[in-house]
């Protein structure tokens, strides 16, 4: 019990006001813009938390110089900018409202910190705390989940259950995973209690992307996966990005466009060499006309492939 001497127009006052927790949300961000992008990667490679290099102060802007017209070309091909501050911010957003119906009413207590500290005439230090990992969260594995379980149905059901799954997650140089980094065993964690909870319905594997230099960087990377898989024959592949929290370069370019690319090509290739081994000059779809069609042209092709069935 605190005994209280304040009168009862600021007793009201500190009882209705309610104490406010801030939240701050960290990730590597992105340039919002075009011209933005030289200054983002000049603070990428300068920052020491990130990458050392040698001589560093001169290095990085050697480097952010070099790769800016092919990193401004990449966000063009998204959408012109980085979508990472529009996505946190939306997260925060409703992370924010769902926490405000969560959150119990611990008004009365702090009142009396509050009051505590008024009568010391010194402000109370910001407290801190971090949430600074959750790969096995039950609800991020419940959301990765059911992502894979919608995609799998999207699979015609005699494939299915040949889809390999590929996780793909950023990865690290060499030199920082022999330090004892426990990131890769992060990630292989969410992959693992993921597949657990879909019953290891699928084959699947744990890949890594982004890399960039010539030291050497944690693997399999996606890409060289991608391309063995297709080369063996497993066409069918469902590509999960891992350890991100939203859309940005290395999912909406890299994983989109780059890895799409060479599955599209794979896909090609493939209708191609189905489409010969079957020595059907059309399908049987292309040589009925339409009820209605008057098209003499229309008619002439149809006629033409019908002729040519073996």
């Amino acid at each position: 019990m605190v005994e209280s001497h304040i009168s009862p127009c600021c007793f009201y006052f500190f009882v209705c006001r309610k104490p406010k927790t801030g939240i701050l949300m960290l990730n590597m961000g992105g340039p919002e813009k075009i011209e933005h992008v030289e200054d983002f990667l000049f603070r990428l490679f300068m920052d020491r938390d990130l990458m050392t290099l040698p001589v560093q102060n001169k290095l990085a802007p050697f480097i952010a110089k070099r790769r800016t017209p092919k990193i401004q070309e990449q966000y063009r091909r998204i959408g012109g900018g980085s979508p990472i501050k529009m996505w946190t911010s939306m997260q925060g957003d409703g992370m924010v409202k769902l926490l405000d119906e969560m959150s119990p009413d611990t008004g009365s207590s702090l009142n009396a910190i509050y009051r505590y500290y008024s009568s010391k005439q010194t402000k109370p230090r910001m407290r801190w705390s971090a949430i600074d990992r959750w790969p096995t969260h039950p609800l991020l594995i419940e959301c990765f989940a059911e992502h894979i379980r919608r995609e799998l149905e999207m699979f015609p059901s005699e494939k299915r259950d040949d889809v390999v799954i590929l996780f793909s997650a950023h990865s690290l140089p060499m030199s920082v995973v022999n330090r004892g980094d426990p990131y890769p065993q992060e990630v292989g964690a969410t992959v693992q209690h993921v597949m657990e909870k879909l019953n290891y319905c699928n084959p699947y594997r744990l890949v890594w992307q982004s890399k960039v230099g010539p030291m050497p960087w944690l693997g399999p990377q996606t890409d060289e996966t991608i391309k063995g898989l297709c080369q063996r024959g497993k066409k069918n592949l469902l590509l999960v990005p891992i350890a991100f929290t939203s859309d940005h370069i290395e999912t909406l370019h890299e994983l989109d466009i780059e890895y799409a690319q060479v599955l599209g090509k794979e896909a090609l290739a493939d209708l191609v060499h189905n489409h010969l081994k079957s020595r059907e000059s059309c399908s049987k779809q292309l040589t009925l006309r339409c009820p209605l069609c008057m098209n003499p042209v229309c008619g002439q092709t149809k006629a033409f492939f019908a002729s040519q069935k073996h």
